[in-house]
């Protein structure tokens, strides 16, 4: 019956290629975790944030491949290990037999571990998966940063698969912040965070300031700083970015992650895209 449950959600994404089939199996395997945390106490302590989160709670309409949360209060001693052994029970009753391997040091202020399987690929009926090769190993990496920025502000909300459970998640403006300081201070330009940024300025949301300025004192170019972050101030920077950026390549490096269907609109992304979205936050 519960392999049943996870056909029955694979069938209802109605995926139209391969690469769909495998997030959508993903994504399913992320809500499984999700269900299974909330049967612990993890969410007394945990919000859960970023494109996952974005995706799962708000529509946001591409793939997300992580499960990324903070703390609601530092804690340099939290240990993911213990939220990770109820996950075993949980996914074995679906059908996976789950690989978990926590990766985290004591040292490092975020806690990783690594969720993979290679079984429940066996037991499901695909329409792409299979035609042109193996089913590849469901790989999802799980991150808590121990000593979050400060400001962020949280909700409840509600998943009914595979079970009704609850999780406490970022609101959209503390999500908007968080993928603010991605853009401004991440090593390397991705696609999804511009595509997400697309998605937050369409839905006319505001930044959460205060969460945001922690952020970037935290972490990044304006590391102890102190700079007085504000409206002016996100769109000096961010249009010093948009204006820098090859968009045809950042448009590639999206294009797996999303639908077959929505891909056409990627071709439209440029500088001037970027600025009248971005002229959208006043």
């Amino acid at each position: 019956m519960s392999i049943k449950l996870i056909q029955e959600r694979l069938n209802s994404y109605n995926c139209k290629s391969e690469l769909e089939e495998e997030h959508a199996i993903r994504e399913i395997t992320q809500e499984v975790a999700l269900a299974a945390l909330s049967r612990t106490d993890f969410f007394k302590h945990a919000i859960f944030q970023g494109g996952t989160c974005l995706r799962i709670f708000y529509g946001l309409n591409r793939f997300s491949e992580d499960l990324d949360f903070i703390l609601k209060k530092p804690n340099p001693g939290f240990k993911l290990q213990p939220h990770l052994q109820s996950l075993s029970e949980e996914f074995e009753a679906y059908g996976y037999k789950i690989d978990i391997t926590d990766r985290s040091k004591t040292d490092i202020a975020v806690r990783k571990a690594f969720i993979k399987d290679e079984s429940i690929g066996k037991v499901l009926q695909f329409n792409h998966i299979g035609k042109k090769g193996y089913f590849r190993k469901i790989r999802i990496k799980i991150e808590i940063d121990t000593i979050p920025p400060e400001g962020s502000k949280m909700e409840v909300k509600y998943l009914d698969f595979p079970f009704v459970s609850s999780v406490t998640i970022q609101d959209k403006p503390s999500l908007f912040a968080g993928k603010v300081h991605a853009l401004l201070c991440r090593e390397y330009i991705k696609g999804r965070d511009w595509y997400d940024f697309l998605w937050y300025t369409s839905q006319r949301i505001k930044i959460n300031y205060s969460y945001l300025a922690s952020a970037l004192n935290q972490q990044g170019t304006w590391k102890d700083q102190d700079i007085e972050v504000n409206l002016d101030w996100c769109m000096a920077e961010l249009g010093k970015a948009i204006k820098s950026i090859a968009w045809k390549r950042m448009a590639e490096d999206v294009r797996r992650f999303v639908r077959v269907a929505e891909q056409p609109s990627l071709n439209l992304w440029s500088k001037e895209l970027f600025l009248a979205q971005l002229g959208k936050l006043k």
